[in-house]
């Protein structure tokens, strides 16, 4: 048999582009990167209701932790999404793009945690002192694309799934189905695309949760939409795309968010990706204000898609 398009001899690709998102684009963003000085102000942290959240076991709910970390509950179970709540998304603990506000739940203060589900190994979505952390308090189950076993096996995850796109877990009365995005993957110079990224559809107690994690847009949306929509609850970057000229591969711009919110079939969708580290060159708090712009112009009422503040519990 033939191999999937995505895959390649040594790793994976994306089918819809062929962008290497490098070479000379990525040393003039770096240095762009570099001279340009941080604008606008991250969002307000809000008191989380942790009280709440740790006896929850009927309400589904969604929590915005900061950036792509969200904490979904969902008959009875507690799943976070690319948990990050360490000072930097760096290998390093002394540079790199750093935190601008704090998780707006600490490990400490985490409710039981039965799911994870990692979208790719990048340095602001994996986080290995997060992983390893809860792999020793709570000993979830990790739900990653290919390629993830060993890695995530050295941070202490005992129980690990790997998925292809298109695949699917079940257990305890959920099934995860693993879904293409359009993005890259690398945590060095040597493992460029070594490990496949993709977005997740959760389906319990009836209803479909959609974590996007992190992509560009692409044609593959329409497909989710097809064989998933509707979908209650969606997870969606709209945050870190400037300049447009080198991220529009591998991150959507709201504008491209609400038109993947329409394609999959999303009742309800929330933002994430912005406003936590500053990762690319627009405002730090640019992204709402074009989302609400974006949903204007596509006639969608502003509660079809929302921006919680880090700490907000949304009920769905």
């Amino acid at each position: 048999m033939s191999a999937p398009a995505h895959h390649r001899p040594r790793g994976y690709r994306n089918p819809h582009s062929r962008d290497r998102h490098g070479g000379s684009g990525l040393a003039s963003f770096l240095w762009e990167w570099a001279r340009s000085r941080p604008t606008g102000e991250p969002p307000m942290v809000q008191r989380a209701d942790l009280s709440f959240l740790r006896g929850n076991r009927s309400v589904p709910t969604a929590t915005w932790l900061g950036h792509a970390t969200y904490l979904v509950q969902l008959d009875g179970l507690n799943i976070l999404t690319d948990p990050h709540l360490s000072p930097r998304a760096s290998p390093f603990g002394f540079a790199g793009p750093e935190r601008l506000i704090p998780p707006a739940i600490d490990l400490a203060n985490l409710p039981p945690i039965d799911v994870v589900l990692l979208s790719h190994d990048h340095y602001d979505h994996l986080d290995a002192p997060t992983l390893r952390a809860l792999a020793e308090a709570h000993d979830p189950t990790v739900i990653a694309p290919l390629g993830h076993a060993a890695l995530l096996a050295a941070l202490g995850c005992r129980s690990v799934t790997e998925l292809d796109w298109w695949a699917q877990h079940r257990r305890r009365g959920f099934s995860v189905t693993a879904v293409p995005v359009q993005h890259f993957s690398g945590r060095g110079l040597r493992d460029r695309n070594r490990r496949l990224w993709a977005g997740f559809v959760f389906e319990a107690d009836g209803r479909k949760l959609f974590f996007a994690g992190d992509t560009g847009y692409s044609p593959d949306f329409a497909e989710i939409g097809r064989r998933f929509a509707p979908i209650d609850l969606s997870l969606l970057p709209i945050g870190a795309y400037a300049p447009r000229s080198f991220m529009r591969p591998v991150h959507v711009d709201p504008d491209e968010a609400v038109k993947i919110h329409q394609e999959v079939g999303s009742r309800l969708s929330l933002a994430m990706h912005w406003g936590t580290f500053r990762l690319t060159i627009e405002p730090l708090d640019e992204p709402p204000r074009w989302l609400a712009r974006a949903l204007d112009a596509a006639g969608l009422p502003a509660d079809a898609f929302r921006v919680p503040a880090p700490g907000e519990t949304v009920y769905w």
